[in-house]
């Protein structure tokens, strides 16, 4: 299956987790009816200057931001780290994390958001 630029459904939330300013999120693919692996998100997230994504933590699942563009603030579970492209965090296990746009261009980023298996 392929999807080419300009067919993905996009959101735009505000205040995005307590955060700042608008996210753009373009949906790659959807979860549950596209894709079949336990993935809550697979998307390209878009942050103009100055706007975040609040602190919130990442229980029974983890998320991956992969820096694509621009310059990023992020708090990585209590430590403050400055994220440039080809940059990746990795979140869960109950931690947690924000994200803001500290450039002069806005923050392009993948983003992954995948459950844990199952125990069994």
């Amino acid at each position: 299956m392929i999807k080419r630029e300009g067919e993905y459904r996009v959101d735009r939330r505000r205040e995005m987790r307590g955060g700042n300013g608008e996210v753009k999120i373009e949906h790659f693919w959807e979860a549950g009816s596209e894709m079949l692996a336990p993935n809550r998100m697979f998307a390209r997230l878009t942050l103009n200057p100055g706007c975040s994504i609040g602190f919130h933590r990442h229980e029974g699942e983890e998320e991956v931001f992969v820096i694509v563009k621009g310059t990023a603030e992020a708090d990585d579970n209590g430590a403050a780290v400055r994220l440039q492209p080809g940059d990746t965090i990795l979140t869960g296990n109950g931690a947690g994390h924000s994200i803001k746009c500290v450039g002069t261009e806005p923050l392009e980023m993948i983003a992954v958001i995948s459950s844990y298996p199952a125990s069994n």
